[in-house]
């Protein structure tokens, strides 16, 4: 474990690492702040062309989808060709699903528009490549430093869009605010340049061989510690998917002003910095299995509160600020794991898979919290189905073993 698992940065590298930490932050929060607007359009769009809920949330189920089949390939391509082409080809697919988006009049459209397109374009522009691109050019010591900060920088971008996204629309109209955005986004190609580059065809670590691409994903998918951290992402995706969608909505429903629903999601990014932070730092300094498992055990405490309190403004504000601390914790000790077990070689191709499965569980909170609204005229099924799966995938961490595979060279 003391080995590093890359060599150490140049000099240059090292000097310039201010401007690789915020470069890399810009582009997450620019990633993740339209994407986290999403449950705003809901409304305005269902009232103006009569479309059931289901029928938007389908579309940003498959979003979900498309984004999480999408990044174990973008991560390939990160891998294999550079950090900042693939960036910069995902910002351009981004913006255009989002300008396709505000001239979308049928669901049918929608769901190529704020689906397919808008998947695609999170995937190759999403964080996670900028996590992959710190564990690159970061020396190891700064690494889950760099994580926790890449995560925070997202919630940054939550945090900053939900109000824009909300006033936006209330100043312009949804069709105008998703163009804003769509210009806002274009920004990233520009930023991408500053974490450029690609991992060295190089063993890693010494004494063992190199693998190709092939090599590291059966290697990856016959280790059992790998397979636990794919099936426990699942659940952070649930939760996480589910509540950004539909926690605006709901919060009409049970009689809270629609404006909150703009002050919960933001609350949730606000809150989210400091958890990310506070989880990159933990992430160096204890096991990375044990704070999975409390993260999202934390988690269904959480939900079962909020479920079980009279509904209240305050009540609200309590629970968007301890599931915002909670939110994207989870991603700088999966992404570490992955790094101590596998190295950073094909750390971007191989979290991609991992985060493939939490998109699946995003898929699938978002449509299910659709259909179940509209079948039974409540959320309540979801959110219990939320709180026992944070208690499910507490329990599948635990098992994890936190070591590095050997590659021993043939004798």
């Amino acid at each position: 474990m003391s080995n590093p698992s890359v060599p150490s940065p140049s000099h240059s590298v090292a000097r310039a690492i201010p401007v690789i930490l915020v470069a890399g932050c810009i582009i997450a929060a620019i990633n993740f702040g339209p994407r986290a607007t999403m449950g705003f359009f809901l409304t305005p769009m269902t009232t103006e062309y009569g479309w059931s809920r289901e029928a938007f949330a389908l579309a940003i189920a498959i979003q979900n989808l498309v984004w999480g089949i999408g990044q174990p390939f973008v991560g390939m391509l990160a891998d294999r060709f550079g950090t900042a082409r693939v960036l910069s080809i995902g910002a351009l697919f981004y913006a255009l699903g989002l300008a396709l988006m505000s001239q979308t009049s049928d669901a049918g459209t929608l769901q190529l528009t704020a689906g397919v397109l808008i998947g695609l374009g999170i995937a190759g522009s999403a964080f996670l490549l900028v996590l992959a691109a710190f564990a690159r050019l970061l020396p190891e010591h700064l690494r889950s430093i760099g994580y926790g900060f890449g995560t925070a920088a997202g919630s940054v971008g939550q945090f900053v869009f939900a109000p824009l996204g909300q006033g936006f629309i209330q100043a312009y109209g949804w069709q105008t605010a998703l163009l804003i955005m769509a210009a806002i986004v274009l920004a990233i190609p520009v930023l991408s340049f500053f974490i450029r580059g690609k991992p060295a065809a190089v063993p890693a670590r010494i004494g063992e061989k190199d693998q190709s691409i092939p090599e590291a994903l059966r290697e990856a998918f016959r280790h059992p510690s790998y397979r636990l951290l794919v099936t426990g992402f699942f659940v952070c995706g649930f939760q996480i998917a589910f509540i950004t969608v539909h926690l605006p909505p709901y919060l009409s429903d049970i009689g809270i002003p629609a404006l909150y629903g703009g002050y919960a999601i933001a609350l949730i990014g606000f809150f989210n910095i400091m958890g990310s932070i506070s989880s990159g730092v933990l992430t160096g300094r204890m096991r990375k299995r044990i704070l999975l498992a409390g993260i999202y055990l934390a988690r269904s405490v959480v939900i079962v509160v909020f479920l079980l309190v009279p509904p209240s403004i305050p009540s609200v504000l309590i629970f968007s600020a301890a599931m915002g601390f909670l939110w994207l914790s989870t991603v700088p000790p999966t992404q570490q794991l992955v790094v101590v077990m596998f190295g950073t070689r094909y750390v971007a191709t191989l979290f991609g898979f991992v985060f493939f499965s939490h998109q699946v569980g995003s898929f699938f909170g978002v449509w299910l919290g659709g259909v179940l609204y509209d079948a039974t005229g409540s959320y309540d099924i979801v959110w219990w189905l939320s709180a026992g799966l944070g208690v499910l995938a507490a329990l599948v961490h635990l098992p994890i073993v936190e070591r590095h595979v050997e590659r021993p060279l043939p004798a």
